[in-house]
């Protein structure tokens, strides 16, 4: 038995695994020293198996993923989340679905400091969904605004899904942050467009939200600051090539500890955010251990060369073989969450897409946004089961029917990247190219 026919059964046992129930990172890791021992024999396939975990734990690039996170805990255990949705929800609640918008607003600019999709959607379970039912908004809809809302969090930068895209590819983390900034903005104006436009036709589902004066307006304005002067750091940092994306985040964890300190913040909510930052950071790196175990083992076996070479060589058009490889990252979107999918599957899919002439930053972003779908798709779905299992009284099939229409936006948001590559690469270009 040769090589390729050993990674073959490989993967082959990693998708029965997975399917299971298996956590990916367990699978992956069993499957992926399988593999080498059976390639390698045990002393050579165990040593590489047992260097993983130290060679990538001090890789410098990882070392943005904790700070990220830390700030994006530290905005919520200080109050800064409720602080940008009052002040959404008071100078946007006037328009047709107004707090609809404001939550989709809100999470923008909190995916914006904390880069975690199920964190996004956690937090405006608790805040938006609340007020939203409290005026009379279908559930369905409120479910599904929140759920949708969290995934802004993947593009958005600091986003942590881009900068492990970005460590698997090995590609600049800078460039593809800022390329996820336009995207993630337009899908959030695509999602503002199609609410109001569902309550312009059904006013009862999402009825609009008035009465505030322009005091009360400017006065909910402050408690944004915080927020809004973290983003501007991180991002006039790396637009103007200050920092890297560590220290960038580094600096931007600082300024939200300083001024939770200035806002009261008390030593148990402190403990608390640190505690969240270990256990998620601990996650993530886990994942990564296990998975870049399978990918050494896929290496070793020659798949990713052999699948280039297949894929270059079919009859098709690039663009008709990408769209392909997107439906398949919808297709298994369905049945893995979004980091491990990407993980296990960009080892052997980018070498074909560079192959095809793709742009490797402009492909970080669709697939990305692929793994944004698989945020809200049935039956894995990771937000929707966030937002039930935070809202147990909104049963997870109204969650699922209150993100169809969000679906249909973000299909219509990949058939306009794909359009139009320009949307994604003009800011890395102006940036980096500078």
């Amino acid at each position: 038995m040769d090589e390729s026919q050993i990674g073959l059964i490989g993967v082959g046992v990693l998708v029965f695994l997975v399917f299971t129930g298996m956590r990916v990172v367990y699978a992956a890791s069993l499957v992926g020293l399988g593999g080498l021992v059976a390639i390698l024999g045990w002393d050579a396939g165990a040593g590489i198996i047992g260097t993983i975990p130290h060679s990538k734990s001090v890789s410098y690039t990882l070392s943005v993923l904790p700070m990220f996170i830390l700030i994006g805990f530290l905005a919520f255990h200080a109050g800064f989340t409720n602080a940008i949705f009052d002040a959404a929800r008071k100078w946007i609640g006037w328009v047709p679905g107004g707090l609809a918008v404001a939550s989709v607003f809100a999470a923008a600019g909190f995916a914006a400091v904390s880069g975690a999709s199920t964190a996004t959607a956690a937090v405006f379970s608790r805040i938006a969904i609340p007020e939203m039912l409290k005026y009379g908004y279908d559930r369905k809809l409120a479910a599904g605004v929140v759920a949708a809302g969290g995934t802004l969090a993947s593009l958005i930068p600091p986003s942590a899904i881009l900068v492990i895209y970005a460590v698997i590819v090995e590609q600049s983390v800078g460039a593809l942050l800022l390329a996820g900034f336009i995207p993630g903005i337009f899908s959030a104006l695509i999602y503002v467009v199609m609410i109001i436009g569902m309550a312009k036709r059904n006013p009862e589902s999402a009825p609009a939200v008035g009465g505030y004066s322009w005091a009360e307006r400017f006065r909910a304005v402050p408690g944004t600051l915080p927020i809004v002067f973290v983003i501007g750091i991180i991002f006039s940092s790396l637009y103007l090539g200050w920092a890297t994306p560590t220290e960038a985040g580094a600096l931007g964890a600082g300024v939200v500890f300083v001024v939770a300190l200035l806002h009261g913040m008390r030593w148990k909510s402190f403990q608390e955010a640190l505690l969240d930052t270990a256990k998620l950071t601990a996650m993530i790196f886990s994942i990564i251990w296990g998975v870049l175990a399978f990918v050494r083992f896929l290496g070793f076996a020659g798949l990713p060369e052999a699948f280039a070479t297949w894929v270059v060589g079919l009859p098709l058009p690039p663009m008709l073989i990408m769209i392909g490889i997107l439906l398949f990252y919808a297709v298994l979107g369905m049945f893995m969450d979004a980091i491990g999918m990407l993980l296990l599957t960009l080892p052997v899919v980018y070498p074909a897409v560079i192959a095809l002439g793709f742009d490797p930053i402009w492909f970080g972003i669709i697939v990305v946004k692929m793994a944004e779908i698989c945020l809200i798709t049935p039956p894995i779905g990771l937000n929707c089961y966030v937002v039930n299992g935070v809202r147990p009284d909104i049963p997870l099939q109204d969650v699922f029917k209150g993100i169809a229409p969000f679906f249909v936006a973000d299909v219509v948001t990949v058939g306009l990247l794909l359009a139009f590559p320009g949307i994604i690469l003009w800011l890395p270009n102006l940036v980096m190219g500078s």
